[in-house]
């Protein structure tokens, strides 16, 4: 099958675009707001898109209190999700009240960054502690702006529980992070294989 997105035609019951474009890491993002209320929530649109420096990226559909709170202060955390914090995760999605914590919602612990004014879930297995570099709105061909708001951080500390290092490395296996497939589906990523790239003879 083919369909223009323009039209949106595909005659399926959803839209598999964002089926196709899986699985996605969810960037589950603490910030902190006025009067010092704590925020938490997921956004599977989230990847990260440089090494040096250490970069992250997270799209918003609407301008949430994600958005305004990091506008506000420039810092954000990611807290990692793994296969043993999914439920907490995916409650910290509701759409609650600006001066309400979905860190309570979920029974999940705040624990305040090291280097930057932000909160983490204290029950992930490693964080990323971001300062915003910069918040836009891409465009389409024509030059609209879309109805997403596309927030950068470079990562200035990052945190990993003794629990989760083996051999010297980051236990995928063990951590068995959580990624978005689409619709209402979710895959756990804790199946691991190595492949070594190539190389010329």
């Amino acid at each position: 099958m083919f369909y223009d997105t323009a039209a949106n035609a595909h005659g399926l019951a959803h839209d598999p675009f964002k089926a196709i474009v899986s699985p996605r890491p969810i960037g589950w993002i603490g910030t902190r707001g006025a009067g010092g209320i704590h925020n938490l929530a997921p956004y599977s649109f989230f990847n990260a898109i440089s090494d040096k420096p250490k970069l992250v990226m997270f799209s918003s559909s609407g301008h949430k209190h994600s958005v305004r709170n990091i506008e506000e202060t420039g810092v954000f955390t990611c807290s990692f999700v793994g296969r043993g914090l999914m439920e907490q995760m995916n409650m910290t999605s509701l759409t609650a009240p600006y001066e309400e914590s979905e860190f309570e919602l979920a029974g999940l612990t705040p624990q305040q960054a090291n280097l930057v004014d932000a909160p983490f879930v204290a029950e992930a297995l490693a964080v990323l502690e971001c300062r915003m570099t910069e918040v836009m709105r891409p465009r389409d061909v024509d030059g609209t702006l879309s109805e997403s708001w596309v927030v950068f951080g470079q990562v200035v500390g990052i945190h990993i529980k003794e629990e989760a290092i083996r051999d010297g490395r980051f236990d995928m296996a063990a951590a068995r992070p959580i990624g978005r497939m689409g619709y209402m589906d979710y895959c756990d990523a804790g199946d691991v294989f190595e492949m070594m790239r190539p190389q010329r003879r």
